[in-house]
């Protein structure tokens, strides 16, 4: 396999970033006069799509994006996974006029009907039997890990080498060059040392997970089934079903992340895999968009939360689990539609189909232009990595990021019609995702492959 010629890469960039800048006057304009918003974008991580500023856009409906010049761009980052039931589909539409407009109420406090269905559905979807409702799956994450440290009286969590669990302190760990713990590169001022907290192994490693487990302080493992933001890194036969019962052998718990991996079908991971955690946390995708997140305890595990609870720990009021807005009206309204109606069983199976197409089209063009690279596929989500084989741990993952050549393909892809997710090369399906569209990324990313080989 011959080497991609680095000079002529950085050509092909500085053409795709001039035409980006070309194309899109009125997104340049609008993030040059964000005077008042910090960074000139409404959350900071907005800055992360290639071309020097991100592209604003005025409409979205199923898997297509109109931006503000007027481009119509056919959407596979679905805002990472918050919108894989497609923009705005129908029945959340009218789920919301229903609640807003029609009986009215968005937060009172109080429960509705709609909680209990939810949750009842996420029994039958993950098999776990108590949950209760957050804003996000970071906060999932958050009020999760305080249960277990208080039903296990131990202090320690448990995570993977480069994994990613939103903005919790304690997973913001990775393994440095000698294997100890240390803050992630680029953590923002913590409010303490995460690797006090925090033990971290790579992922598919069981015999070092076994290790960290012996010191007897680890509450819990808290993993994606497979990790997601560092790359798609499916798991290795038996691993995970070695991670359980090291956790049984240690008395630690295992709670399983599957805000990401719900693409893997209508139970996530959990299901599609035959997993036996103790918890799940997720979030983003359950509410079509609307902001919402939920946790997943087994009955034995909620018995335990409430038998551990007394005068020194609150549940209800001040002890740091819970938020005035989790589990309101307007939040659970969506959850159901969503649920109900649009991320069904039967939705899963053609967003599947249809990622397994991107799968193989992608593969095809990678071996037809010879390049040293892989796909990874998780159900209705798939990616390709700048290795091969693909990585099987964090580790591996991350040295295998090439931002010149990422930020290449983005833009190509961009410049033409298609968007990728701006913080690795993934592509989920929704349920409105079309053949044709896929098809079109395929016609797209050989293109751009072509272009770089043109340069020896």
């Amino acid at each position: 396999m011959k080497p991609i010629n680095r000079s002529h890469l950085r050509e092909l960039l500085e053409i795709e970033e001039a035409q980006y800048v070309t194309r899109n006057p009125e997104s340049a304009r609008l993030y040059q006069e964000a005077h008042n918003l910090f960074a000139r974008v409404p959350m900071t991580w907005m800055n992360k799509w290639a071309g020097g500023f991100p592209l604003s856009f005025a409409a979205a409906h199923g898997a297509v994006i109109i931006d503000v010049d007027g481009h119509e761009l056919i959407d596979f980052a679905l805002g990472d996974t918050g919108a894989m039931a497609g923009h705005s589909p129908e029945a959340l539409g009218a789920a919301l006029a229903q609640r807003v407009v029609a009986d009215g109420g968005v937060t009172t406090m109080m429960p509705t009907p709609d909680a209990q269905w939810v949750a009842a559905e996420l029994t039958r979807r993950f098999g776990l039997e108590k949950w209760s409702f957050t804003l996000s799956a970071t906060d999932a994450n958050r009020w999760l890990l305080r249960l277990v440290r208080l039903v296990t009286g131990r202090s320690k969590i448990l995570v993977f080498n480069y994994s990613y669990h939103g903005s919790v302190d304690e997973s913001f760990v990775v393994m440095a060059p000698n294997g100890d713990a240390t803050s992630r590169p680029g953590n923002v001022a913590p409010a303490f040392d995460p690797a006090t907290s925090t033990r971290v192994v790579e992922f598919n490693d069981l015999d070092a997970v076994r290790a960290a487990l012996a010191h007897g302080d680890v509450a819990a493992v808290l993993t994606e089934p497979a990790l997601t933001n560092i790359g798609i890194v499916l798991p290795e036969p038996g691993f995970l079903e070695g991670l359980r019962q090291a956790c049984d052998e240690a008395g630690s718990l295992l709670i399983i992340d599957e805000t990401h991996t719900f693409s893997a079908g209508p139970g996530g991971a959990t299901r599609s895999m035959g997993l036996r955690p103790d918890a799940i946390t997720i979030g983003k995708s359950l509410g079509g968009g609307v902001p919402c997140g939920a946790y997943g305890l087994t009955s034995e595990l909620a018995d335990r939360v409430l038998e551990a609870v007394g005068s020194d720990a609150d549940i209800v009021d001040v002890g740091g689990v819970g938020g005035t807005l989790a589990g309101n009206a307007l939040s659970c309204a969506a959850m159901r539609a969503v649920l109900g109606q649009v991320l069904t069983d039967t939705a899963f199976e053609g967003m599947e189909l249809l990622s397994t197409r991107f799968a193989e089209e992608t593969r095809a063009a990678i071996a037809e232009f010879d390049l040293p690279w892989s796909v990874s596929q998780l159900g209705a989500r798939c990616e390709y990595r700048f290795a091969s084989p693909a990585p099987v741990n964090g580790g591996q993952s991350a040295a295998s990021g090439d931002a010149d050549l990422e930020n290449f393909l983005h833009l190509y892809c961009l410049n033409r019609g298609v968007i990728l997710t701006p913080f690795h090369n993934m592509a989920l399906m929704c349920p409105e995702t079309t053949p044709e569209q896929v098809a079109r990324h395929g016609e797209v990313f050989r293109a751009a492959l072509s272009a770089l080989r043109q340069g020896g």
